[in-house]
């Protein structure tokens, strides 16, 4: 078999539990499912810093948060840190990417055309475009991106400009859809532009894709159709949460598995499309995100806490030769995925890099990957051996969480088992040093 394309899907806050997998969350992504069947689900997938930037450095560069120079937002990746987009250039792949990289994230610069930094990064093709905020805030006189651009010169500029205003006033309550036709909802135009170059790749030459859809990150913005698929369905309220009543909760909920829903119709597409190609069988198809999203659980919405819906990620890997089928309760660190790819590309791995391959696991060589995992952001780190949760944070008391008895993470056991506080806690000054 020839030298394997890699088909990785990256969508923006995607908590681990809304999939359709899950027996108690009524959300339908058949596609999803599919690729579950077609190859391993892991149920312990954490990221290695639950906010955008930070996380999608730590994936480029194959690194843990603490070495990835990337610390929140407010930083743009550095040019001079490789990635695994450049390594697979330089070994003959095709790279190419779509959506929200959120590599200069800092800056509200694309380019119109959406290539500022692309050959930078490693790519030989794509769009990198603003995220759902990021666009409004840098285009309401004009774009500088070229998802604006488009909605510009589709005479819907205002139309998108003044439904984020009204968005914004309302916060996670904001529920109305979109005025935008699903043409124009940024994921669907974020797909077309992927397959539009998939299109262009030649049979002959490996290719690698990457598909940042902006969704499911808020604001729960969704189209009419979206909006009218589903409108009577129930979902679980939040855990531990006073904030608003269910009605409002269940709103919320609806509209996010919706940007999951429609995010799964387009995963859909680009599978289509790869199979039409002949090419299915030799693409390592693998679907994750960068963080997670709170839903009101503990009274927080979003993401940058320690919570395993901010943390925790869905990850389906399937392809040649990963076993199908299989369900594994291995711990990953997102970045592992980085340090995947390149194995699977038969390249050497990044330098310095932190992330750890998949392959044995997938090809069932073994069943662990990890003793522990970790995550951090600002002034909080935490490390988890998939059962015990410890939480440090400048200022408070540890946290400590049996993830087995309490999922929930309701109860808080630090004084109550003081050795682990201690045993974790070296634990994670060795990881992060």
């Amino acid at each position: 078999m020839s030298t394997p394309n890699i088909l990785f899907f990256f969508p923006d806050q995607h908590r681990f539990d809304f999939v359709g997998l899950s027996p108690n969350i009524p959300v339908r992504t058949p596609y999803l499912d599919r690729l579950s069947e077609r190859g391993m689900t892991f149920t312990k997938a954490i990221v290695p810093s639950p906010v955008c930037a930070p996380s999608r450095a730590c994936m480029a560069a194959g690194k843990r948060y603490h070495h990835c120079r990337v610390p929140n937002n407010g930083f743009d990746y550095p040019l001079d840190q490789p990635t695994q987009y450049q390594v697979l250039r330089e070994a003959g792949y095709r790279t190419a990417g779509v959506g929200k990289f959120d590599l200069s994230k800092n800056t509200l610069e694309w380019g119109l055309d959406g290539k500022r930094l692309i050959d930078e990064w490693g790519f030989t093709d794509g769009i990198d475009n603003e995220g759902k905020y990021d666009g409004t805030r840098s285009g309401k006189t004009e774009p500088h991106g070229p998802y604006l651009k488009y909605l510009y010169d589709k005479g819907l500029a205002e139309t998108h400009l003044h439904d984020f205003d009204r968005e914004n006033r309302h916060g996670f309550r904001g529920t109305h859809p979109t005025p935008l036709p699903d043409e124009a909802y940024c994921d669907n135009w974020i797909a077309e532009n992927g397959l539009s170059i998939l299109r262009e790749f030649s049979k002959g030459q490996p290719w690698f894709m990457q598909v940042n859809f902006t969704g499911p990150h808020n604001p729960m913005d969704i189209t009419q159709s979206m909006w009218d698929a589903r409108p009577d369905v129930q979902f679980p309220k939040p855990n531990d949460s006073t904030e608003l009543d269910p009605d409002q909760h269940n709103e919320i909920r609806r509209n996010y598995a919706a940007m999951i829903e429609n995010i799964d119709r387009q995963v859909g597409r680009f599978l289509d499309e790869v199979e039409a190609r002949g090419e299915l069988d030799n693409t390592l198809v693998v679907f994750s995100s960068d963080h997670g999203e709170m839903l009101g659980d503990h009274n927080r919405w979003g993401k940058s806490t320690f919570y395993q819906p901010s943390v925790g990620v869905p990850l389906v890997v399937a392809g040649p030769g990963v076993k199908a089928g299989v369900t594994s309760d291995a711990l990953v660190e997102l970045h592992d995925i980085a340090a995947t790819h390149l194995a699977v590309a038969e390249v050497e791995p990044l330098p310095e890099s932190d992330a750890r391959s998949l392959t044995s696991l997938l090809v069932g060589e073994t069943d662990s990957h990890r003793e522990v995992a970790v995550s951090a952001l600002n002034d909080w780190q935490m490390i988890w051996d998939g059962k015990m949760k410890l939480v440090l944070q400048k200022g408070e008391g540890p946290k400590l969480f049996d993830l087995e008895s309490d999922p929930g993470e309701n109860w808080n056991l630090a004084a109550e088992m003081p050795r682990d506080v201690e045993r974790m806690s070296r634990r994670l000054a060795e990881e992060v040093n």
